[in-house]
């Protein structure tokens, strides 16, 4: 059975299909590559979330979901926040979003983030739920490790004493913000469906 994944993101669509394998068949909805962007009016994770799902859930021919996720950082009132894959610009890439956070945090002794996934489920452009997770950490003074990607060469989590970049994609999604929601997702689809 299929489950549809409305994202463009290569990373996050990797983690999704590492953590479906032996669940269910996980692709991006058809035709989603020619589809015009959903255009992103929320405020918040979970309203960027829920407008891509159902935008997406419109055009594909069943279960959807859509997820907006980004991170946080204290010292910054909570920026970049939803604005994380753009942080510095429009042509922004994971280098330069990373660039300019350093930049913004420098001489801060408060370094306290959290990374924010909400996933939004839909069905024939109905919406059917929405799932939140968050991981807490801390943003580094200088990346490290090669693994993962946007922010998390500088983000250190403390229970593994290690950024997410340092660690293998599983043992990342098993406790990220991302693996968090999902798990949510799939306790609903197992409570109120046989299975996608």
């Amino acid at each position: 059975m299929k489950l549809y994944c409305a994202t463009g993101n290569a990373g996050k669509l990797r983690e999704f299909r590492q953590a479906a394998v032996g669940l269910f068949e996980l692709e991006p909805p058809p035709g989603f590559a020619s589809l015009p962007t959903c255009p992103e009016h929320g405020h918040t994770f979970e309203e960027n979330a829920v407008e891509k799902a159902l935008y997406y859930g419109r055009r594909a021919g069943g279960l959807l979901f859509a997820e907006d996720s980004g991170l946080e950082v204290e010292a910054l009132g909570g920026a970049p926040g939803i604005y994380s894959a753009r942080f510095s610009g429009p042509d922004a890439g994971d280098e330069s979003n990373n660039r300019l956070l350093l930049e913004r945090l420098r001489g801060a002794r408060n370094r306290a983030a959290r990374y924010v996934c909400v996933i939004a489920l839909a069905e024939h452009g109905e919406l059917l739920g929405a799932f939140r997770g968050e991981a807490a950490g801390e943003i580094l003074e200088q990346p490290r490790g090669t693994g993962g990607f946007g922010y998390d060469p500088l983000f250190y989590y403390p229970d593994f004493g290690c950024t997410f970049a340092e660690v293998p994609a599983e043992r990342k999604f098993e406790v990220s913000h991302r693996g968090r929601a999902f798990r949510s997702l799939l306790a609903w689809l197992e409570a109120n469906r046989a299975r996608p």
